[in-house]
């Protein structure tokens, strides 16, 4: 029941359709933006209308709840950078009882199928996934099909692996790349027994909004766009457009209603 609860957090207006901002890019890039720039995003994220934001456990500490709201917080426990001798390496950073503390209303990992540490990578889900049945909380698995077995460019078979190698080792959402060509996206999310999310997206805006209707046309539940929405010059209404889309009838409504209720405060 109480992870139930959780779950039903990450969707605002519960429609069991997600958007989520992940900002963990500190630890894998460099700075999402400037210090003094960090609470404007991040309200402008959540007036924009963003189920969920990603960070790590440390960056929890500049987050104002206030400013947060009814965006719920997602605490990702891998990490890897792109000074690592291999970029497609991760290992865990936190544990779920750590996120608990921060008031997390669920953990995300990150998964590289064919990858040189891919069996290191699954244990660690494993690890996690037990975790969070323990406490109740909610497993974002972020899981792609990258290394040198398999290449990024993802067919429909191979990523229909790959999420399901995610949902059998106890993810409640999948998040992944949408498949090459697009329309095969159907395949992928009619094999998974859960959510399965998009990453990211094309530079251009309108070509954002373009894939972002491709992939809730493939059965996709949603998506979760970082790099897209922080470099925007207009991060709010980037966020909104995005929200439309996955929370179609309800989108336009909610962010109307979320504007007016964080501008009074």
């Amino acid at each position: 029941m109480r992870k139930a609860l959780r779950l039903r957090r990450l969707s605002r207006p519960h429609d069991d359709r997600y958007l989520f901002v992940p900002l963990d890019h500190s630890v894998s890039d460099g700075p999402v933006v400037p210090r003094d720039r960090w609470h404007d995003l991040i309200r402008a994220v959540v007036l924009g209308g963003a189920d969920a934001i990603i960070v790590h456990k440390g960056r929890v500490r500049t987050v104002d709840p206030a400013v947060l709201g009814g965006c719920a917080l997602i605490v990702h426990l891998s990490a890897g950078t792109a000074h690592m001798a291999d970029t497609h390496a991760k290992v865990l950073v936190g544990e779920v009882d750590e996120a608990l503390r921060l008031g997390a209303d669920a953990v995300s990992v990150h998964v590289n199928i064919g990858s040189d540490t891919e069996s290191r990578q699954l244990a660690d889900l494993g690890t996690v996934a037990a975790e969070c049945e323990r406490w109740n909380m909610p497993l974002v698995v972020m899981a792609y099909a990258r290394g040198p077995r398999i290449g990024d460019a993802a067919g429909s078979a191979v990523l229909a692996h790959v999420v399901n190698i995610a949902a059998d080792l106890g993810a409640d959402i999948v998040k992944t790349n949408l498949a090459r060509p697009a329309e095969e996206m159907a395949e992928v999310t009619a094999s998974c027994p859960v959510p399965v999310i998009v990453a990211g997206g094309p530079a251009s805006e309108a070509s954002l909004a373009a894939h972002a209707r491709t992939a809730m046309a493939t059965g996709c539940a949603g998506l979760a766009v970082g790099r897209r929405v922080f470099t925007s010059p207009t991060p709010m209404q980037l966020v909104a457009e995005l929200a439309s889309i996955v929370h179609a009838p309800v989108g336009a409504s909610l962010v109307h209603a979320l504007t007016s209720s964080l501008e009074n405060r």
